[in-house]
C-alpha cells in the first residue's frame, strides 16, 4: 500500500502560480511512475503530468506543456507540480497517483493509489 497526501492548492488569479506537493508513505519503493491528474466539475478525470522514479523521465498533457513542471525528490518521497501562467480552465481538484509499473500511462485506470485531492481555483 502507498498513502498519498496532496497539499498546496488554493485560489489564485489568472497568470499566477501555485506549487502542489504530494507526500508518499508506505511502500514508496513501488512508486515507479507518479502522476498528477485533475477533475473539474462535470468532467472526467484527466491526465496532467507524470514522472518516472528511475531516470526522471517526464510526460505532460498538451494543455499544460510549457506552463507546468513536474518533479520528484525520491529521498523525501515527495512529488511536486509547479504551475505557472495559470488559466481559469486549470480550475479543478488535482490528484496525485502512483503506478507501480515501469511503463508510463496517462489513463487513470492504470494507477493503483490515489490521494484525496487538493482544490485549485483560478479566477479571471
Amino acid at each position: 500500500q502507498v498513502q498519498l497526501v496532496e497539499s498546496g492548492g488554493g485560489l489564485v488569479q489568472a497568470g499566477g502560480s501555485l506549487r502542489l506537493s504530494c507526500a508518499a508513505s508506505g511502500r514508496t519503493f513501488s512508486s515507479n511512475i507518479m502522476g498528477w491528474f485533475r477533475q473539474a466539475p462535470g468532467k472526467e478525470r484527466e491526465f496532467v503530468a507524470a514522472i518516472a522514479r528511475i531516470a526522471g523521465y517526464t510526460y505532460y498533457a498538451d494543455s499544460v506543456k510549457g506552463r507546468f513542471t513536474i518533479s520528484r525528490d525520491n529521498a523525501k518521497n515527495t512529488m511536486y507540480l509547479q504551475m505557472n501562467s495559470l488559466k481559469p480552465e486549470d480550475t479543478a481538484v488535482y490528484y496525485c497517483a502512483v503506478r507501480p509499473y515501469y511503463t508510463y500511462s496517462s489513463y487513470p485506470r492504470d494507477y493503483d493509489y490515489w490521494g484525496q485531492g487538493t482544490q485549485v481555483t483560478v479566477s479571471s
